[in-house]
């Protein structure tokens, strides 16, 4: 089954936009004395790096961040794959369908991991200068000044400038996603190349100081002079990619087949601290299949060669293969130390039968996560009750102190159940049958409440006659499992007497349809959120609900707003995660999602030539980041025949 950690067949675009939204600010308790960020006479905080509490955990003499292993070798290829096709190499195009990694060419002032998410890995919420060499920052934040490594250059030689900035920045908001430059223009008044390596952004006033420098430092720079001599448009796909200031560029690519990226010679940024150890493998290779079976025996027979795994049944029983006797291919279990994404079964608001939420309560009672785990998944997985499963600040059982206090604060706001009621958890089902009759009784109940009785027919109706219509859709790319598991969800449903259908569509028009909202149903995920950010608004807030592609329910709640402005405003670490709790807690209550299972490590499986550092940080696996290949294990592997 698909990991609960990513969704079905999310959009990379969107994936890297994503990183900018939710931008992160505390450590979690991570930071070292002594290496703090400090303000000067003058005011003015100068630092290396970035944090919002002011703490580092690297000093600015750090010589290369401590999970990596400094002397990896340079070399080899790791190839791994991807679901349905491509048509472009602009990841940024609500348009067409980007190729994997095809944003990772592209660096920031801040620097970020190759795949997307922070870095360091080993740390939340910090921030070390990449395309900038330092910063500084008033006390209050309302304007930051990058100073940029005049060494910086674009891909094909020429100089990234503060210039290129600007315009990047310009450029999202002119071009980009629409909930993005929404929420950009209301809190990034200006942004001004002081001279050619020097950058200012203004910020305005009377806003929460989250979210604003890591979020303007975060943003890719692509170069202007490229961009004004082609014509080209953020807004539209394209096969020719821009060039990026990154390690990395495209080598080679056959449309809905592969794409090879290749490590630049003359990338002007292996002597930074920041990279030592990282970007090791000369080529990365993306090949691509038309679903899951197809990749998997592709992975098997050596066509790619690193493969991590989502597929539970494959888990449990299909790595029985020679690689796997012979010792050529290793199959692990990998720790993972952050929250599970919260994937589940999405309601789309915006449909009026599922803005009761009785309804969807009863909808709900149709997943059957017992039985879906013992019978399709081996029993490998865990339900998922939280937003952030596994997190200090996950709600549990009802209401105290300090959490109780601030949702007391909101008045009328909080609905009474929430104060005195435990937080909503994932209901319990039978293993032994794929529907379980006693919460079928009660979606029932639900259902009659509602005014959705059943029909002769044996249909729900409501008083004006209109049946109680559910379509599913979900991508021929995905798993068989995925499909087993939508296939018994609907079933249930219909037991109950809603008239629900699975859809299953082509990846390209599944993309149209997950972008266009037409759908009442879908698997698709949120995040979790370790930190408050500006960005916890295009998730979960109201302003660009009818239309943020980072909220497939289309959540709009004034209560949700209120708790995300409030942790906004908080300035220590335990009034935040109070206010993280509270929001925990009132997004479960609003049940937009069924929440599914998780897995609480990564599994793998790669031939045996790439290495990493043990221990993993625990943040990322960072198999494209710090990894690195091993020459003499690729050698025996060719001469035994395992790869070609």
């Amino acid at each position: 089954m698909i990991r609960a950690r990513v969704a079905c067949s999310r959009l990379h675009s969107l994936e890297t936009l994503s990183r900018w939204l939710v931008a992160g600010a505390a450590a979690l308790g991570l930071m070292v004395a002594g290496q703090s960020a400090r303000a000067e006479g003058d005011g003015v905080i100068r630092s290396h790096g970035y944090s919002y509490f002011g703490d580092l955990t690297y000093p600015a003499d750090y010589p290369h961040f401590d999970y990596v292993n400094p002397e990896a070798p340079k070399g080899g290829e790791i190839a791994l794959w991807a679901p349905g096709t491509f048509d472009s190499l602009n990841p940024y195009s609500r348009k067409g369908r980007a190729g994997r990694y095809s944003w990772m060419m592209y660096e920031s002032l801040l620097g970020d991991a190759p795949t997307g998410g922070g870095m360091p890995a080993d740390v939340y919420g910090e921030s070390y200068g990449l395309l900038a060499e330092r910063l500084e920052y008033d006390e209050g934040k309302t304007w930051v000044i990058f100073y940029m490594r005049p060494e910086a250059k674009f891909s094909d030689g020429t100089p990234v400038t503060a210039h290129d900035v600007v315009f990047s920045h310009n450029l999202l908001l002119e071009q980009g996603l629409p909930s993005y430059a929404q929420a950009v223009k209301k809190r990034v008044l200006s942004s001004e190349a002081l001279d050619d390596h020097t950058v200012k952004f203004t910020f305005a006033e009377g806003i929460s100081r989250r979210s604003l420098i890591d979020q303007v430092g975060g943003v890719p720079v692509w170069s202007q002079k490229w961009f004004e001599e082609t014509g080209a448009r953020l807004d539209e796909p394209r096969l020719d990619a821009s060039p990026g200031s990154g390690p990395y560029i495209v080598d080679s690519y056959e449309v809905n087949r592969r794409i090879v990226y290749k490590r630049n010679p003359d990338y002007w940024g292996w002597h930074l601290p920041i990279n030592k150890g990282r970007h090791n493998f000369d080529r990365i290779r993306i090949e691509y299949f038309a679903d899951d079976s197809a990749a998997f025996e592709a992975f098997k027979a050596g066509e790619y060669t690193f493969r991590a795994e989502g597929n539970s049944k494959q888990w449990a029983t299909g790595y029985d293969f020679p690689g796997i006797d012979k010792g050529w291919v290793k199959k692990e279990e990998l720790p993972d130390g952050t929250p599970p994404t919260p994937s589940g079964i999405v309601f789309n608001l915006g449909k009026e039968v599922l803005q009761d939420r009785r309804v969807r309560e009863a909808i709900t009672l149709a997943y059957n996560f017992e039985w879906t785990n013992e019978s399709l998944q081996y029993g490998l997985f865990k339900q998922r009750n939280s937003f952030v499963e596994g997190a200090p600040h996950e709600a549990k059982g009802v209401p105290e102190g300090k959490e109780l206090a601030l949702l007391q604060s909101l008045g009328d706001l909080v609905p009474e159940e929430i104060l005195t009621e435990p937080a909503v958890v994932a209901h319990e089902s039978s293993p032994k049958r794929e529907v379980d009759r006693r919460n079928l009784r009660a979606a029932s109940k639900l259902l009659d409440e509602a005014g959705w009785e059943v029909g002769d027919d044996g249909i729900r109706r409501n008083a004006k006659g209109e049946k109680l219509t559910l379509v599913f859709p979900y991508p021929s790319s995905a798993s068989a499992t995925l499909g087993a598991f939508i296939e018994v969800f609907v079933q249930n449903l219909q037991r109950m007497g809603v008239d629900a259908k699975q859809d299953k569509v082509d990846p390209a028009q599944y993309t149209l349809r997950e972008r266009e909202r037409d759908y009442d149903l879908i698997f698709d995920s949120y995040v979790a959120f370790l930190d408050t950010g500006t960005g916890l608004h295009q998730r979960y807030g109201s302003a660009e609900a009818a239309f943020s592609l980072f909220n497939p329910a289309g959540l709009a709640s004034p209560l949700v707003d209120r708790i995300i402005d409030i942790s906004l405003e908080t300035e220590t670490r335990e009034d935040r995660d109070v206010a993280l709790m509270a929001l925990d807690r009132v997004l479960r209550w609003e049940r937009f999602m069924i929440p599914v299972w998780y897995n609480d490590s990564v599994w793998v499986a790669y031939y045996d030539q790439y290495e990493y550092p043990d221990p993993l940080p625990t943040y990322a696996l960072g198999e494209l980041d710090f990894w690195w290949f091993n020459a003499e294990k690729a050698a025996r592997l060719k001469a035994e025949g395992a790869l070609r």
